[in-house]
């Protein structure tokens, strides 16, 4: 099969023991508890209560804020704790006036405190009519499963410090307009926070389907193709030079897929190449809208009888998105993959920038990248080049070049196969790997 390429190696990765450490501590009792307090506040409707100890948006908001105080407590003041809020009005789901307020919270990197990995849960809920906000609306799975993964994967990593920064989110305002993602999403780009990846989990503790299948071994990453910002120079260039799947939102996702074989016991991902589900929306989209590299996890099958319903049973049939629909084992077996996934993106260097690739009508292929910031990378190895044949879907081969910023794989033809670099730090831990051209990069 690759007979003439005698550089080819097959894929090569250091395991690393601190991830099946994270892995085993997540509890499915501690967020099975979470999503029951969640539950407990009777609706999460953006527009609803606000003053009640115990009913409504305000009472959760504060809940969840407590929760995250109280695991900076535990690990010596780690996270920076905050609510961040905007007033909304005029929008068709939010006419009047009214605080859109999520709960922020950043365990700052120790070398690279600017670069920032993130995963998001949504506060609110809604029933039927996306405007009821007095009635009952429980939103088990969507998506107090999603909040309650966040926190415990704080829980878990605040154990431990890393070279880059992680940002825990409760975002609000998902279900009225993605506007808790849109405020934070501008925020990050105002203050030039360089964020590598967005882990958007909104509904992960789900296992019977609307088709009928029960399933708890696999779950869907969403990932959008090609950049929303991509302007028309880089288009036409990429209609040469390929990238139409190597976005570095798919590379962020490939990179998920791998972590779920190498590290989380019985879970087969799914990459899906798209946006979110079909026609529809989620609150990595605010991220991916001003470029930054965001997807989707969750459940791989639906029910749409649990989602956005009145809680009723007619025609002998339950509706409503309640705690009996959450498996929470499931759950936790998809906020371990987050939590190693973050952890390591955040131990390993930055994401190279600036990569380039040439080879046209030669023997071999030469890649090319930026030089990484030493102090900021001070646990940098080096950089290993990947490269796959371009209809499969996954990096299928690779080669450690060590601390350089160009190399030539000699004998293999830019014109078969699909390439790109990732930095690699002295434990073996890597980055994403970034696609050649504007198409790929994650950014400086």
């Amino acid at each position: 099969m690759f007979a003439s390429t005698t550089q080819a190696q097959e894929l090569k990765y250091q395991d690393q023991q601190q991830l099946h450490d994270i892995q085993r501590q997540v509890s499915a009792e501690r967020i099975e508890k979470d999503i029951r307090k969640l539950v407990s506040f009777g609706t999460r409707h953006t527009l609803s209560e606000t003053q009640s100890e115990t009913r409504g948006i305000g009472a959760a908001r504060r809940w969840i804020k407590s929760e995250f105080d109280n695991i900076s407590k535990a690990c010596g003041g780690c996270l920076e704790v905050y609510f961040q809020s905007q007033t909304i009005q005029d929008e068709k789901r939010i006419p009047d006036a009214t605080e859109v307020i999520s709960v922020i919270a950043v365990q700052t990197g120790a070398t690279d405190p600017n670069r920032y990995v993130m995963m998001s849960g949504d506060i609110d809920s809604r029933i039927s009519d996306v405007m009821n906000y007095t009635d009952d609306s429980p939103g088990a799975n969507d998506n107090a499963s999603g909040v309650a993964g966040t926190l415990e994967a704080a829980r878990i990593l605040s154990q431990y410090k890393f070279n880059g920064s992680i940002v825990f989110a409760a975002l609000a305002g998902e279900e009225q307009g993605l506007f808790g993602g849109k405020i934070l999403a501008e925020t990050a780009k105002k203050d030039g926070w360089r964020l590598k990846a967005v882990l958007n989990n909104d509904m992960i503790g789900n296992i019977s389907g609307i088709n009928g299948v029960i399933n708890n071994t696999t779950a869907r990453i969403f990932a959008e193709g090609t950049r929303y910002t991509e302007t028309d120079a880089e288009a036409r260039n990429r209609r040469y030079t390929g990238g139409e799947v190597d976005s570095p939102s798919r590379n962020l996702a490939r990179y998920i897929d791998l972590m779920a074989d190498r590290y989380i016991p019985n879970l087969d991902t799914m990459v899906v190449y798209r946006l979110d589900r079909f026609g529809r929306g989620g609150h990595h989209r605010p991220f991916n809208d001003l470029g930054f590299p965001g997807v989707r996890i969750m459940e791989t099958n639906e029910h749409y009888e649990r989602q956005h319903q009145d809680l009723r049973v007619e025609d002998g049939v339950t509706y409503g998105d309640t705690i009996d629909g959450v498996n929470f084992d499931y759950a936790a077996k998809l906020t371990s993959l987050n939590a190693v996934s973050l952890a390591s993106m955040a131990w390993a260097p930055s994401p190279p920038a600036e990569v380039t690739i040439k080879g046209a009508v030669q023997p071999s292929t030469t890649l090319s990248w930026e030089a990484l910031d030493k102090d900021q990378n001070k646990q940098l190895a080096g950089y290993k080049i990947y490269w796959r044949y371009t209809d499969a879907p996954q990096w299928q081969f690779s080669k450690f070049v060590g601390d350089v910023t160009n190399y030539t794989l000699e004998n293999v033809v830019i014109d078969n196969y699909f390439f790109g670099v990732a930095s690699v730090n002295q434990e073996g831990f890597e980055s994403p790997v970034v696609f050649p051209g504007a198409a790929g990069a994650f950014g400086e």
